[in-house]
């Protein structure tokens, strides 16, 4: 079929896409001197272009009834080069309705990161670093999710560690005290914490990222091609079942790790709770969902069979992350690692719903991958606004009544907490509902955990309700002057209506930066919550495709 000079300008937009920011990024680096809100301007001018661009491709790729990976017409919009002609690899960048709504996610929360910065910024300096290492973590980040060749994934899956190990060594909260100080050591804080939280991320995720090497050059080895399109048409032929067992079996390990999946996801909390406010927002919206990605674009199309035999333990650890990190949210005193003990369980709905290897449930894995970057995103913000205004996310520490003393900040909170309990309306309802669904129907993949899985991730969502109201309960109501600073005064001898509680100083609600920084992801989840078709419509003909059947 021939290509319009439309398609050709929409293919070549898929290198502008992840060429942008890393020429920016590049830029920020080398211009040295530059002013903190300088820095964040031009990062926040890069970062619309970028989202400018997302948003043309996949109207250029739309729509996308019958397109996908795998599919007979493939994706929807691609750019398909030579790059290492010996050993066959291409530089083979796709988008189809799997990959749309995380590169538009990823656009749009880096953005918000970038203007964020413009007002609120961190005190370990040179913000325009810090810049830099967002827009390269937004560089490498839609790579991953463009990618139709595996070396060209697993390149682009890698470019992302080494800009967030700076995001959190160097501009992480020196106010929290490493995770695990040797035995008799003091808890130190400061840079110790910060590269401790650093140094396991990056531990981590090596180490994966060592496991999914090895089972993508099974694949290629196997196959004869790193092509995923290829691939993923012969639906794992060539690849015997034992080949394809051992090759999910590396995959799925190397990517959970990314997912989190439990329990390899011990990196996950210190990191969300020493990154800076932006950096929490990208690993919640953007680095968690490369490993659920890659789960959904390489493991399920290309080794069908293997991720077959795997299901049920998949499944079963999906599920145990739900259940236990809903538990240890109960006991958690800290708000910002509450909402990052909140990952977990959520991300385990995607994992179930992976596991499922069904429409609804892939679907929903889909769905509440994006629904989760959008409503963690949001509470990120506001835990950040909190923090910075009370210098503490201490549970106990924090004053009640955020509704009358802050009533922005307050209802900002109250409507990210209900939103991630999945209140129905709200974007959190619909994936893990399909979740649910497709693991009561999973038979043939998850065999007899099947319904019990099914009951335990519905019992898991009534564990999220109460922490979360939990919070709200502790947090949002209450008489005013009720919390530890009831004795503070602010500066005319009034009642500590929003005063600080470590100073006593009278502090301000969200201001209008920052409402504007959260509005669209507040909107974003109304819009997914009361009309989920706009998302499952875009990604339902390509998971049917994937799953062999019809667009």
């Amino acid at each position: 079929m021939s290509r319009t000079p439309a398609d050709v300008v929409g293919a070549w937009s898929l290198a502008a896409l992840v060429l942008v920011p890393l020429l920016s990024a590049l830029a920020l680096l080398v211009v040295r001197g530059l002013a903190a809100r300088t820095a964040a301007l031009i990062g926040t001018a890069s970062a619309t272009v970028t989202l400018a661009l997302a948003v043309a491709a996949a109207l250029t790729a739309a729509p996308f009834d019958g397109h996908g990976v795998g599919g007979p017409g493939g994706p929807g919009l691609d750019l398909n080069l030579d790059w290492i002609p010996a050993l066959g690899v291409r530089l083979h960048l796709g988008l189809d309705g799997i990959s749309v709504p995380l590169v538009l996610l990823t656009a749009v929360l880096t953005l918000l990161v970038c203007a964020h910065l413009i007002r609120v910024q961190p005190t370990a300096g040179r913000v325009g670093g810090l810049v830099a290492c967002v827009l390269a973590v937004e560089g490498g980040a839609l790579g991953t999710f463009l990618a139709l060749d595996l070396v060209v994934f697993f390149v682009a899956f890698e470019t992302v560690l080494v800009p967030m190990w700076f995001v959190i060594a160097r501009w992480g909260d020196d106010t929290q005290p490493a995770s695990n100080p040797p035995s008799g050591a003091p808890r130190l804080g400061g840079e110790a914490a910060r590269r401790d939280a650093a140094n396991r991320f990056v531990f981590y995720t090596v180490t994966g990222s060592a496991l999914m090497l090895l089972g993508l050059l099974l694949v290629a080895v196997g196959s004869g091609t790193t092509d995923l399109v290829e691939l993923a048409q012969r639906r794992g032929a060539g690849l015997d079942s034992g080949v394809q067992t051992i090759a999910a079996c590396l995959l799925v390990l190397g990517l959970a790790v990314k997912a989190p999946m439990f329990p390899l996801h011990t990196w996950l909390p210190p990191a969300h709770t020493i990154a800076p406010t932006g950096g929490s927002v990208l690993l919640a919206g953007v680095l968690l969902k490369l490993g659920t990605y890659g789960l959904v674009r390489v493991v399920v199309p290309v080794v069908p069979e293997g991720l077959r035999a795997i299901a049920p333990v998949l499944g079963a650890f999906g599920v145990a992350g739900i259940l236990w990190a809903g538990l240890a949210c109960f006991v958690e005193r800290d708000l910002k690692r509450l909402i990052a003990l909140s990952s977990v369980a959520h991300m385990g709905f995607v994992l179930l719903g992976v596991a499922t290897m069904t429409p609804e449930g892939l679907q929903g894995a889909l769905f509440a991958n994006v629904a989760h970057g959008v409503i963690t995103g949001l509470l990120f913000l506001v835990v950040g606004a909190v923090k910075d205004r009370h210098h503490t996310a201490e549970l106990a520490l924090l004053d009640r009544n955020l509704r009358d003393r802050l009533p922005r900040l307050g209802w900002l909170l109250a409507f990210g907490a209900l939103a991630g309990l999945g209140l129905p309306g709200l974007a959190g309802f619909w994936g893990e509902l399909l979740a649910i669904a497709g693991a009561w129907r999973a038979d043939s993949a998850l065999g007899v955990i099947s319904r019990p899985a099914a009951v335990l991730a519905a019992i898991g969502t009534v564990i999220a309700a109460v922490y979360l109201l939990r919070v709200l309960r502790q947090l949002w109501h209450g008489p005013v002057g009720s919390g530890p600073s009831a004795e503070a005064a602010e500066p005319d001898g009034a009642p500590g209506v929003g005063a600080d509680v470590i100073t006593g100083r009278f502090i301000g609600d969200a201001t209008g930066h920052e409402v504007a920084v959260a509005a669209p992801l507040v909107l974003a989840t109304i819009a997914l919550g009361l009309l989920p078709a706009i998302l499952l419509q875009v990604t339902g003909p390509a998971v049917r495709l994937m799953l062999g059947g019809t667009p």
